[in-house]
């Protein structure tokens, strides 16, 4: 759940608009493009990181008061999640290796099949 910039109340985060105020919350109506709106006193290339690298070219800048590339320049750029690939059971590391290269097996498979019914003759 989000809050509305407008009324403040409490709204679904995949909401397209505000049903209490009708603010659109979505850019384009899509719910996936988050659209950032300022408060009535404030603009947002104040707070953001393209402002102040002069990487915005958004026509309405530095006077925006709603973006979809907006972002704080208090926060980082990326994540920092670092995942670890832990080995794991050895009997699901051989598992998936052989699920990643199913094709080289079914190839090596056939290669010995037709050796086999080969040299049997």
């Amino acid at each position: 759940m989000t809050t509305c910039p407008r009324c403040q109340q409490l709204v679904n985060s995949q909401a397209i608009d505000c049903p209490h105020c009708r603010t659109p919350l979505k850019a384009f109506g899509h719910p996936g493009i988050p659209l950032y709106q300022a408060t009535q006193t404030e603009f947002l290339c104040d707070r953001c990181l393209y402002h102040e690298d002069d990487s915005c070219t958004y026509d309405k800048r530095p006077f925006a008061k709603t973006c979809t590339l907006y972002h704080d320049k208090t926060e980082p750029l990326v994540t920092e999640d670092i995942v670890k690939l832990t080995p794991g059971n050895p009997v699901t590391v051989i598992k998936r290796w052989c699920y990643r290269y199913r094709g080289i097996l079914f190839i090596v498979g056939l290669i010995g099949i037709s050796l086999a019914i080969a040299l049997s003759n």
